[in-house]
């Protein structure tokens, strides 16, 4: 064989294998059937009023598809690409699950040992519950614990504010009794971390997770998203109308792990590639596959039951986990003021999804999600925008039907002087609320937030402003006649949250 013939023949071989992961992907995409599909995303857009969006796509280890639609800025018109910024909220849950995993590999800690062995200071509402709790327990939502959001909502403080207050927090639920959603479990457990890794969570992520993917845009705070030149602006609709709100910061309130990262495409894409390659990201395992695999593990099963397409559901640590017509599914949602967000993974297909919205309270991102399943499994099409709707429009009637009044009550119209109630509550977890006069009405402040309080009866009140949302305030007297506290519904499923006078200065 000639010099000139090998070296041709060489230079070949290295391009081809250069090229190979290129025309893998190209032949992923001829076998998956895109007819029609961006179509498809831009008519349901319309439908459902969300300004922008993004979706990418995992098959066989290549990114087989990862665009933007619609618009992140309408005011100037902007579009989305796979560089925009979005929340994704409690998608940052798996996050946490992930870094935590790194901790239990370097032998810092365990998912069963109990976390008074590491922070010995940790004190709940129940006795048994504090001695006993684990990290598998916090990420699987097993603590007893609702979510208590008015104890932190709309408060500037830090995480180890919280942990001091948990003990005055009551539990809704016996201690590993069932499931039960709560962001405070994964504020205690990136508490654990921060204290065995000698490091910030937002630090310790960064530099296990982030950087070892390559997820170079991806942030922990919407301040340091609108510093870049590519980022998606909140939106929500109010009174049939679009309109752009303030940007949400969980940071603020202690709830960075929960609910803090935001993220684009390209990054959101490295992210899908490492759980789907078992903990490894360009030759580099960043998690044990055997404690990755443990997040990715049924813990504990969710309310609810079978669907035709779903099998009784369970929660790992950090994602739900189901089978989706046959083929197993993990999957996580997240949302708040302006922005939703769906990522899954079908792990023995090795498929992923990721899809990101700039709008609150929309089905799109889980109809995106099953419509692109569906096509890469080659299963027939489930016209989901249509379930979707249905689903939403129930959701909506039961919202807007009438509630029960205390219509016994309605004739009883005898309160006191309005100076008599007028003065500052507090609660130990919850903060203080304070009673001020205005006018003839009262007004009531906490965590910042201000509404009016319209009489009911007696000693009742209730505030009617949207941003504060509707309760109930029943002003409780002393043996002596003196108004003494106040009872407010702020959790639901617990007794009434007592906020006791304080003495005047």
């Amino acid at each position: 064989m000639g010099k000139n013939k090998a070296k041709t023949i060489f230079f070949s071989l290295l391009i081809l294998i250069l090229l190979y992961p290129s025309l893998l992907a190209q032949k992923a995409n001829q076998e998956i059937n895109w007819q029609g599909f961006n179509e498809f995303i831009t008519k349901i857009m319309e439908e459902w009023r969300v300004p922008g969006l993004g979706i990418a796509v995992i098959k066989e280890g290549e990114v087989v598809f990862s665009e933007g639609f619609g618009l992140r800025d309408i005011k100037r018109g902007l579009k989305v690409t796979p560089q925009s910024l979005f929340s994704i909220a409690s998608c940052t849950k798996t996050f946490s699950a992930v870094s935590l995993a790194i901790l239990v590999d370097e032998g810092k800690l365990g998912w069963d040992i109990p976390i008074k062995e590491y922070v010995p200071s940790l004190w709940l509402y129940d006795e048994y519950a504090s001695n006993h709790i684990t990290l598998r327990d916090l990420l699987t939502h097993r603590s007893g614990l609702p979510q208590h959001y008015r104890m932190y909502f709309n408060r500037n403080i830090t995480r180890k504010e919280i942990i001091e207050r948990l003990r005055f927090l009551e539990p809704s639920k016996g201690f590993r009794e069932r499931f039960q959603y709560s962001n405070l479990n994964y504020v205690i457990a990136a508490y654990v971390l921060e204290q065995m890794a000698d490091m910030s969570w937002e630090d310790f992520v960064q530099k296990k997770i982030l950087d070892p993917l390559e997820m170079k845009n991806s942030n922990f705070s919407v301040a340091d998203s609108q510093k870049t030149s590519d980022y998606a602006l909140p939106y929500c609709e109010e009174d049939g109308k679009i309109k752009e709100i303030p940007f949400f910061d969980v940071n603020l309130m202690g709830m960075g792990p929960a609910g803090s990262i935001n993220s684009n495409l390209a990054d959101m894409a490295n992210w899908l590639l490492f759980h789907l390659n078992k903990g490894k990201f360009k030759g580099n395992q960043i998690v044990s596959e055997v404690n990755l695999g443990v997040t990715h593990t049924p813990q504990i099963i969710l309310p609810g039951g079978i669907t035709d397409e779903t099998f009784y559901s369970s929660y790992g640590m950090g994602w739900g986990i189901t089978s989706y017509r046959n083929h197993l599914m993990l999957s996580h949602s997240g949302g708040f003021d302006g922005f939703g967000c769906y990522v899954s993974l079908m792990p023995r297909d090795n498929i992923g999804c990721v899809v990101l919205c700039n709008k609150e309270g929309t089905y799109l991102p889980h109809i995106l999600t099953y419509t692109v399943i569906d096509r890469l499994l080659g299963l027939s099409e489930i016209r989901w925008n249509d379930r979707m709707k249905e689903r939403m429009s129930k959701g909506r009637e039961a919202a807007e039907k009438p509630q029960k009044e205390d219509s016994y009550l309605q004739d009883k119209k005898h309160y006191r002087p309005p100076g008599e109630y007028c003065g500052r509550y507090e609660h130990p977890a919850y903060g203080i609320l304070a009673i001020e006069k205005e006018g003839e009405q009262l007004k009531v402040t906490h965590n910042s937030l201000q509404s009016t309080l319209a009489h009911c009866y007696y000693d009742v009140f209730e505030t009617k402003d949207k941003e504060f949302s509707q309760f109930k305030f029943f002003f409780i007297s002393d043996e002596k006649g003196a108004i003494d506290r106040i009872e407010v519904p702020f959790e639901p499923s617990v007794k009434n949250i007592v906020f006791k006078r304080m003495p005047e200065k």
